[in-house]
């Protein structure tokens, strides 16, 4: 989620929005056990969606076809700081903000007294759907705000919330539809069948654990902890109802049916999936290795340290950070590079003197033998795979956590670099050198760049990395996520239309960190593939196993 945390918004009623008539309220009825909106029980079905995880062209269509489905309520989770105010969304009429403190470096949604905003005490409904989910409950009660958004058509920042109490409020559901988003490993990403355990009673009892996950761009795609540390997938499709790409899938329809059961549906058709188009391949070019276009990458240049830094000591909060220092000795004889055990966080590729050694990674490999004379450049790029971001970890400091030694002998005197690739893509690339147009692919981490053009078109698309190992991409200076087929279960990055130029050349940067095939190119489908894993060496798909 964001760099303050996550919040767990409820906005009731979503769609349609009605003219304000008179006063409105939400309240809790402890006594009946319901919620009443506007004097009347009401009982919510509510459908999970992330927003920031789901491109803001495409809000509306995804809202539309929650509502489509019979929900009358959405829940999201929003980033801090702000999230009182600044990130309300304006199509709430009402939204319920609910504050986690129990986790680390997260703070109150509305500090001091913000304009809107009323609070109440009590018992909250995250914390259930948390622990519904598996997670630790909080130690303490939380601070709930209910705020009427001006931004939201026909409603004024009027406040409404219910007296503090010590009773527990209606419970707010376990999900009973929940697929799960996998890790990066050589399986099959989970899929479920929808439980559909919807009563006749007014509880609100109801909630979709994801109805649409989307996709988690750039470094946000964090990483659980299961005894070990599991990095998750650029694909957050969750097996949900609506598809990673907003598609309308069977267990959408089935929800569908259940609801009707219970209550009327919005009358209408469902909208359609949005067009895909197969924009086939796009040759690439070597653009530099990462240590030639250190001065584009970190035009500030290094920080010294006799001993390594961390990403969060030198200000750095995601992607990669370079670590140089040099042998202090001739090494004649293979000498063991070593890193304690979670020394590296998440994983090192290691060069010496720009010559690609192998990695060292968290929770695997953390040695490696190497030779070389007194003097020689020794290189560690280090990437951040994401922060754990479940269960009770409290910490997850990145990089080189802890010193290094060859042959037991502790490394010293680093130089280390914060690289800045997003905007190094962002201002564009100095001219490749002839050397580097014409250079065979290297092992190690080298950018590639390339353009295509689309037939006057800009639908979505699915991008394949045919012989590529593992690394990052950009369209259009917008970081697109990670790949890594070598690893999988995902195989192609979901790539929204709303990224791509109909008309002009659109313009792709990949950052490969371990080696790129002889003919580099990537392939744009008309379809995902998630569920697959597949041999660098042979370029070919192997089945789960």
């Amino acid at each position: 989620m964001g760099p303050g945390g996550r919040v767990l918004l409820l906005a009731a009623a979503l769609l349609p929005l009605e003219a304000c008539a008179g006063a409105r309220s939400f309240q809790v009825d402890y006594a009946h056990d319901c919620f009443r909106k506007d004097g009347a029980p009401f009982r919510y079905v509510s459908g999970s969606i992330h927003y920031a995880r789901v491109p803001r062209p495409a809000w509306h269509d995804r809202l539309r076809k929650m509502y489509m489905s019979g929900l009358n309520a959405v829940q999201v989770a929003a980033s801090l700081p702000g999230c009182c105010g600044n990130q309300t969304l304006s199509c709430a009429p009402l939204t319920q903000i609910t504050c986690r403190p129990w986790i680390p470096g997260w703070t109150s949604c509305c500090p001091g007294s913000s304009p809107g905003c009323t609070r109440t005490e009590g018992t909250s409904s995250a914390s259930r759907w948390r622990t519904s989910m598996g997670a630790t409950p909080p130690a303490t009660t939380t601070t709930c705000v209910t705020c009427w958004p001006p931004s939201a058509p026909g409603w004024g920042p009027t406040c409404c919330s219910s007296p503090p109490t010590a009773t527990a409020p209606p419970s707010c559901g376990a999900a009973p539809c929940r697929g799960s988003t996998p890790p990066w490993t050589s399986g099959q990403a989970p899929t479920s069948q929808p439980r559909l355990p919807l009563s006749d009673s007014m509880n609100p009892r109801d909630l979709w654990y994801m109805f649409q996950g989307g996709t988690n761009f750039g470094y946000w795609s964090g990483a659980d902890y299961k005894g070990r540390y599991k990095p998750v997938t650029t694909s957050y499709d969750y097996d949900a109802p609506l598809s990673e790409a907003g598609d309308p899938t069977a267990k959408l329809f089935a929800i569908r049916t259940v609801i009707s059961k219970f209550q009327p549906l919005p009358e209408g058709p469902m909208p359609p999936a949005t067009p895909k188009y197969a924009y086939g391949p796009v040759p690439l070019r070597k653009q530099g290795e990462v240590l030639e276009l250190l001065d584009v990458l970190c035009p500030g240049g290094p920080i010294r340290s006799r001993f390594p830094l961390t990403f969060e000591a030198v200000k750095q909060a995601h992607g990669f950070v370079l670590y140089r220092t040099r042998l202090p000795r001739d090494v004649w004889d293979p000498a063991p590079l070593n890193s304690p055990p979670n020394g590296v966080c998440d994983r090192a590729y290691v060069l010496l003197n720009g010559e690609y050694q192998g990695r060292l990674e968290r929770d695997g490999q953390t040695t490696l033998n190497v030779t070389g004379q007194a003097g020689a450049t020794l290189d560690l790029l280090v990437e951040n795979m994401g922060r754990i971001n479940f269960g009770v970890n409290a910490s997850d400091f990145k990089g080189l956590r802890q010193n290094l030694s060859l042959d037991s002998a502790l490394l010293s005197d680093w130089l280390i670099y914060p690289l800045d690739v997003d905007s190094a893509v962002t201002r564009g690339w100095p001219p490749p050198t002839p050397q580097a147009e014409g250079s065979r692919a290297r092992l190690g981490p080298v950018l590639y760049t390339g353009a295509f053009q689309t037939p006057g078109i800009a639908w979505d698309t699915f991008v394949k990395f045919p012989g590529w190992s593992k690394g990052q991409l950009w369209i259009n200076g917008f970081n697109v996520g990670r790949y890594w087929p070598a690893r999988g279960p995902q195989q192609t990055l979901f790539v929204p239309g709303s990224l791509l130029s109909a008309s002009a050349p659109n313009n792709i940067t990949l950052l490969e960190l371990e080696g790129a095939p002889p003919r580099p190119f990537v392939l744009f489908l008309d379809r995902p593939l998630l569920n697959q894993t597949v041999s660098p060496q042979a370029g070919t798909e192997l089945p789960p196993p």
